[in-house]
């Protein structure tokens, strides 16, 4: 665990002062029982911040988790220290957690679609060539649905960079990018699978808690990479963070139309 030790400012003058023991804090997540969010790595402002994805050992599953975690709950300070490094790591488990995100989300909404729609979800099970035809459309429909996710999240990222660029700071196009590309995080936190994860593993407190986050991370996100990799103050980050946002919203619908027409024609 990344600790940062608080101790109080002791008077000079008072003789009988004594030293309270430290309080050890989590830097990504601000918590004193945390089991590690993130260990730290010498990359900005001599304060480490490894991502757990890219940590040798440890299983692929606690791996992924404890970056969506960190991504989400500890998105401040996350973001703001996110080293530079390999796209390909990134990548896969942008698509990992799209992939589980999206997933999660199908198999949520269909029971909920076959309440509402009774007649269809019969015919569908009763119909060998409607059923197959559903199959192919979950098969088909889920991987491409994951990977637009995956590009409208990389977009957000290189939108953001496009916006620093234009207050001044210095170009930082592949951490960008690790910044779209590891927010993808937040879609699996928040999702069911997510929210069934934080439940099992941390209680319902903590689930309540990350479902509150999911319309504040991007925000606070955007802000930490732009205040803490880019180095914009409060006016600039804000401007680049409005400009970083419209490009995204332009990319992100321009893209859906592209994927809803390919998927017509399939």
């Amino acid at each position: 665990m990344s600790a940062q030790r608080v101790r109080p400012r002791a008077d000079s003058s008072d003789t009988d002062a004594f030293e309270v023991p430290a309080a050890v804090l989590c830097t990504i997540c601000g918590q004193s029982d945390c089991s590690g969010c993130t260990p730290a790595d010498e990359t900005a402002s001599g304060v480490m911040a490894i991502v757990p994805w890219e940590r040798p050992g440890g299983t692929a599953w606690s791996r992924l988790w404890g970056t969506a975690l960190a991504t989400t709950q500890g998105a401040d300070a996350f973001f703001s220290a996110l080293p530079d490094g390999a796209l390909p790591p990134a990548v896969r488990f942008a698509i990992v957690a799209e992939m589980l995100a999206v997933g999660s989300m199908v198999a949520m909404l269909l029971p909920l679609a076959a309440l509402a729609l009774p007649n269809l979800a019969l015919q569908v099970i009763g119909d060998p060539e409607m059923r197959v035809r559903a199959i192919e459309w979950f098969v088909i429909g889920v991987p491409a649905l994951a990977l637009w996710m995956v590009v409208a999240h990389a977009s957000h990222g290189a939108a953001l960079d496009a916006g620093a660029r234009k207050q001044g700071a210095r170009p930082q196009r592949r951490r960008a990018l690790r910044f779209g590309l590891y927010s993808c995080g937040w879609d699996l936190m928040t999702g069911p699978l997510g929210a069934i994860w934080m439940l099992g593993s941390r209680g319902a407190k903590a689930a309540a808690e990350v479902l509150a986050l999911s319309m504040r991370v991007p925000g606070r996100a955007s802000d930490a990479l732009l205040k803490g990799v880019y180095g914009l103050p409060e006016d600039a980050a804000a401007r680049a963070r409005r400009t970083g946002t419209v490009v995204a919203v332009i990319s992100a619908i321009v893209s859906a139309f592209g994927l809803l027409l390919a998927i017509a024609l399939a």
